[in-house]
């Protein structure tokens, strides 16, 4: 019966705290163009305060990496 009441206020607090924005990786922007725009849109928008978060560094990388396969394509490799 000790651990009844951690756990239940455990349980409380976890279930209060905010729910943190979805990690997206490189490939996942590459894959979902609407969703890279959104993000880097959101990202220059406000970049003091979004600039070094994981969603904007991996947006910016899938966009340099989409950039630079249409470049190779564009010059037929």
């Amino acid at each position: 019966m000790k651990w009844f009441l951690p756990v239940v206020a455990m349980l409380l607090l976890s279930a209060c705290s905010l729910q943190a924005d979805k990690i997206y990786t490189v490939d996942e922007f590459m894959a979902d163009d609407a969703l890279l725009v959104k993000i880097i849109g959101e990202c220059r928008n406000n970049p003091g305060e979004l600039r070094d978060t994981p969603n904007c560094l991996n947006a910016e990388a899938a966009d340099g990496k989409l950039r630079l396969e249409r470049m190779g394509k564009s010059l037929g490799g």
